[in-house]
């Protein structure tokens, strides 16, 4: 055919995507719309891959689940459903005791809610854990220990990390704590579609995360958190509460304060976590904490989003002398 102008490699070289032309052991990848040289190693997860000849080859731990509870009613579950619930009573965030009636559980982690400010949303404010038959109570900053009648021996760790209180436990459970209103609960691979409550069911699918107590799918984020309190005496939560139009006064302040995810300082982190919903939740939070706490709200709201950004390895410096 007749020449094509354009750049084009010798025989045996090829376009390395940057304009030069390598040999095929020096083909370079790309993750994240970034570029990595023959060699080169990038976490994901729990794995490391490494390019090689311009393909990735990575380990295949498995990995550990994660599921996040922050600020005022957020959900982000082991599958990377983010939904929210303000339902003021105890629920169970994580259990496996499912389905069957004579089920054995090794654990359950269960989260008290109540309301932080004057909208009626509601925040974490203590969380029980049982491990066999050792009850943790984790509130006011520090946590307590009280022995049951029933259950197994199940050892368990805590340390501090950072501003963190982490508890671990022989079982793969794992609870991380910032003292506050923020909680991660960490599994080991081997409870994968084992577990029920407000963080899903960790099989990998986010589509059937909304399931009930009883054992049904449930489109709606209302009925399928009503399902999971511990008590019948709470009430339902009925609608879903939206405190900037509660407070119109706060919602130019709260946007402006929350701009900061969706600005330069994260923008390392916007192609890997999507922004926008944790922008929205900080939003929501911004306005809602209307008897104190204001700031800390705002700060809980953006240390999850950066908090999810060092997870796919994006560390974003955003705390400053003015800011948290």
């Amino acid at each position: 055919t007749e020449c094509v102008s354009g750049c084009v490699c010798p025989e045996g070289l090829f376009d390395d995507g940057r304009g030069g032309c390598v040999e095929e052991k020096d083909c370079p990848c790309i993750h994240n719309n970034q570029w990595y040289s023959s060699g080169q190693k990038i976490t994901v997860d729990c794995n490391t891959c490494t390019c090689q000849k311009g393909v990735w080859s990575c380990t295949e731990n498995v990995c550990y689940g994660t599921c996040m509870i922050y600020g005022s009613g957020h959900y982000i579950t082991f599958d990377g459903k983010f939904y929210d619930f303000d339902g003021n009573c105890e629920y169970v965030a994580i259990q496996d005791f499912c389905g069957d009636k004579n089920s054995s559980g090794s654990f359950s982690i269960i989260t008290e809610n109540v309301p932080c400010g004057t909208t009626g949303v509601t925040c974490s404010k203590a969380i029980k854990m049982f491990l066999g038959k050792t009850e943790l109570k984790l509130e006011n900053k520090e946590y307590k220990e009280i022995q049951r009648d029933v259950g197994d021996d199940v050892v368990y760790w805590n340390r501090t990390v950072g501003l963190y209180l982490v508890i671990e436990a022989s079982n793969g459970v794992m609870l991380i704590w910032d003292k506050k209103t923020t909680v991660f609960i960490k599994l080991s691979p081997e409870y994968k579609g084992k577990v029920c409550g407000l963080c899903g069911n960790f099989d990998d699918k986010t589509n059937n995360d909304f399931t009930t107590r009883s054992g049904l799918q449930e489109p709606n984020a209302l009925k399928f958190g009503n399902s999971w309190k511990q008590s019948p005496m709470c009430p339902d939560v009925t609608e879903e509460i939206k405190p900037c139009d509660m407070k119109p006064h706060r919602k130019s302040w709260a946007e402006k304060e929350c701009s900061i995810i969706q600005s330069e300082v994260f923008k390392i982190c916007h192609s890997k976590v999507d922004p926008s919903p944790f922008y929205e939740a900080c939003v929501h939070d911004a306005c809602s904490c209307d008897s104190g706490g204001d700031c800390e709200c705002f700060c809980s709201a953006v240390a999850a989003y950066a908090q999810e950004c060092a997870k796919a390895e994006a560390c974003v410096f955003w705390r400053t002398p003015d800011i948290c």
